[in-house]
């Protein structure tokens, strides 16, 4: 009998292939980046690009036009499974209709708020609308899984996290994020901690499973426990698959004697141990998501939705602005 995570890896690596790649993911020129918010004002998904689905044959079998998510609408998916991962964390699995791919471009996030106008709301009365990141790939087709975390003071975790299979979410989507472009960096470092791993993976997944990569990713990960530790089985399978383009590195607040890892923060001197130097410049690119109080003290707070001035560690160690990015 598979293990939950031996069945999780297993699903996520059954993805369709792709006869036409997608003009949108990878297009952007690094410093223009105008087409962002055509996705929310009114293009669409449809100017995302389709996609060609290949049979096990390799015959064409499908073109999909556009994403069943809607940048502008909130809709309605119905929740197809609830795979429990830890003490505090399930996957989602939501079902799309048609047996479509959500098609979301890299890096991109959804946001969700309960299918019950009345159900999820906070102290004005006002809809709780909070981000989450998918874990399944844009080509899978017929599912959007989301990994998410319980908090006690988390309203929209819990109430996610009482859901029952069969019951609905509604999802706006997708927001983008940063653009993501193949081999635009020679190094490329995620720091994260907790939950706050959910882009950092949409990215990493996305560039190695390009045979055209040439970039090496480093990602520091930090946690309080080793049972938090979020897709670390999907995490070793990469580092073993791609061994010198993906290198992992975990940190643990609270480590068991038996630990051989990192221990406490995401500090100075690990980042200088295993992140390439700011005097790279563009050739080197750092992305930063975790709890707020982590990022502010990595890469400062953000502000609002923007990213707010560079500061904490990386700002002494003397990176700038444009070659860090807080999700």
């Amino acid at each position: 009998m598979l293990s939950a995570a031996t069945t999780r890896q297993f699903g996520r690596t059954q993805l369709f292939r792709t006869a036409a790649r997608r003009s949108y993911a990878t297009a952007e020129k690094p410093k223009d980046r105008s087409n962002l918010p055509l996705y929310l004002m009114g293009a669409g998904i449809a100017g995302l690009g389709g996609y060609y689905y290949l049979n096990q044959s390799g015959k064409t079998a499908t073109l999909q036009e556009k994403s069943p998510l809607d940048p502008e609408n909130f809709k309605d998916f119905k929740l197809k499974k609830i795979v429990p991962y830890n003490h505090n964390t399930s996957e989602f699995i939501f079902e799309l209709p048609n047996n479509e791919a959500s098609l979301l471009p890299v890096a991109s996030c959804l946001v969700v708020k309960s299918s019950d106008p009345e159900a999820l709301k906070d102290d004005k009365g006002k809809p709780i609308i909070r981000p989450y990141t998918p874990i399944s790939d844009a080509n899978q087709k017929g599912e959007l899984t989301l990994l998410i975390k319980r908090y006690d003071n988390g309203n929209a975790s819990k109430h996610i996290h009482a859901l029952k299979e069969g019951d609905t979410l509604s999802i706006k989507g997708p927001i983008p994020k940063f653009p993501y472009k193949v081999n635009e960096f020679d190094e490329v470092a995620l720091i994260g901690g907790g939950s706050g791993i959910t882009p950092l993976y949409q990215i990493i997944t996305h560039a190695l499973s390009n045979a055209s990569n040439r970039t090496k990713f480093t990602l520091l990960f930090s946690n309080v426990t080793e049972a938090d530790i979020l897709l670390k089985s999907e995490l070793e399978a990469l580092k073993k698959k791609y061994p010198t383009k993906f290198d992992v590195v975990y940190l643990l607040d609270k480590p068991p004697p038996s630990w051989t890892g990192a221990s406490g923060y995401v500090s100075k001197e690990i980042i200088q141990q295993h992140v390439a130097p700011a005097s790279l410049a563009e050739k080197v690119k750092v992305f930063v998501c975790g709890p707020p109080g982590q990022v502010a003290a990595i890469a400062g707070n953000k502000a609002g939705m923007k990213q707010g001035e560079l500061g904490g560690v990386l700002k002494e160690l003397g990176y700038s602005e444009d070659q860090v990015y807080k999700f």
